[in-house]
């Protein structure tokens, strides 16, 4: 075993094809700036390039998949794969020097006329440097995603460049891109969101929450015949608060059932007030797919059906049913048997899977409106969208589609076989006081629409 002292030594010694530091301070200033594993510079030599005085952009490239790829080749060689594809980023940019930020990240500064022009060319940058890398004699396919910050701009919420270049990374997978900048909007405020947390429980019981109703058309009824409950809060300092916000901070901290309890409840509620109005209608409530493998949410959700005799229906995606496909195929089934509906939400904006469609008891599907909204001058959206009307009939399911905004979309939907339609042409979401204004006698049709 070497001593400590041996062992030092060693690590102090320059590897294989790094400049040969001169003397102990230089060994150390060279480990200050480089990454062991790669010998590529790392966060801190990246942040001292940035912040050389002229604005400059500082763009991140990700390795996609990059644990389940690790997990694949080995350590060793996914250092030899970051390293390689180092070099490469390296030669594209004229012998920019490049760092390796996270585990999966490397990055380095980019000169640009404009935020266009820099995107432009980190997408670009993407494609060039993730051709095969042969390790071992085997090639290892890889693909990259950028995400760009500019210095010099002050951002009170991520003041480093390199931490904005980060969640641009994270913001361009979400989004589907190959390349994004920092976007601030986007990003929010998550220290003002962590002490929406904890006043989202008191919130549920101070009556800050209430529902909207987006109607949804019936083509064969030529009447809205339900509609879809959309929780909103309105904060007493921030006014609005976005469902974007509050519901993915819901499900990420486990406040996502009382909050879809407190749905229920009130859906079930506004639709008796409804019915005495002279107006039956089926209420759609989206359910989180962390709760389908909630067996105790399914027993609370089916009591209070049962107690009230409402019309609900659960609108799940198909993702839902991924995670814990056992549970939430039984959860699922019991609500079918239990007279409860489900909907299949968003169909297409995923990986859809024919095997899970198959399985899933499901009344209704919703195409997604990125199919729809592109049926006006696309014949090749239209074609997905008649070909998944079809589907969804032949295994015995309603189509509904979502995003519908132009008479021609209408139109085209009806000559399609849908069954039901839901959009701004439609109808915005609207209280249940506006609800009822809007639908105004019993079962009147809605000819406006049609």
């Amino acid at each position: 075993m070497r001593s400590p002292l041996a062992y030092l030594s060693a690590l102090l010694s320059p590897a294989p094809g790094r400049p040969a530091p001169h003397d102990h301070d230089a060994r150390l200033a060279h480990m200050a700036l480089h990454d062991q594993e790669t010998g590529l510079g790392n966060r801190l030599s990246l942040e001292r390039l940035a912040a050389g005085g002229e604005p400059v952009y500082v763009i991140l490239f990700g390795i996609d998949r990059f644990e389940i790829l690790r997990s694949a080749i080995g350590y060793d060689s996914m250092a030899s794969l970051l390293t390689t594809v180092g070099h490469r980023l390296s030669g594209l940019c004229g012998g920019e020097r490049v760092a390796r930020v996270g585990a999966g990240i490397l990055g380095l500064v980019l000169h640009a006329d404009d935020d266009h022009q820099a995107v432009q060319t980190a997408a670009r940058l993407c494609e060039a440097a993730q051709a095969p890398i042969i390790l071992n004699g085997a090639p290892v396919d890889i693909s990259l995603t950028a995400g760009l910050a500019r210095t010099g701009l002050s951002n009170r919420a991520v003041p480093s460049p390199v931490d904005r270049a980060s969640i641009a990374v994270d913001q361009a997978r979400a989004a589907h891109r190959r390349a994004m900048g920092f976007d601030a909007e986007r990003y929010g405020d998550p220290a003002g969101n962590l002490s929406l947390i904890s006043e989202l429980m008191a919130a549920l019981g101070n009556g800050e929450f209430s529902l909207n109703y987006q109607p949804k058309y019936d083509f064969r009824a030529e009447a809205v015949t339900a509609v879809e409950a959309l929780a909103r809060w309105t904060h007493p300092r921030r006014g609005c608060v976005s469902p974007d916000v509050f519901v993915a901070m819901a499900e990420e901290t486990g406040h996502i059932r009382p909050l879809t309890e407190w749905v229920i409840h009130q859906a079930i509620r506004d639709q008796a007030e409804l019915a005495r109005a002279g107006h039956s209608l089926t209420m759609s409530v989206n359910v989180s797919g962390r709760l389908l493998s909630d067996e105790s949410f399914a027993d609370f959700a089916l009591a209070a059906v049962k107690a009230s005799g409402a019309r609900l229906c659960f609108e799940i995606t198909e993702t839902a049913v991924v995670a814990n496909p056992d549970v939430a195929l039984h959860i699922l089934e019991r609500f079918a048997e239990a007279g409860i509906s489900v909907s299949l939400d968003d169909y297409g904006s995923g990986l859809s899977s024919l095997t899970y469609l198959k399985q899933i008891r499901a009344d209704e599907l919703k195409i997604d409106k990125s199919f729809v909204l592109g049926l006006d001058d696309s014949a090749r959206d239209a074609l997905l969208v008649k070909s998944t009307i079809d589907l969804a009939h032949g295994l015995g399911m309603k189509v509904t589609a979502e995003g519908v905004e132009t008479p021609t979309a209408l139109a085209l939907l009806r000559g399609m076989g849908c069954d039901m339609a839901q959009g701004y042409l439609i109808g915005r979401p609207v209280s249940l006081s506006d609800l009822v204004e809007r639908l105004g006698g019993p079962a009147r049709k809605a000819t406006s629409v049609a």
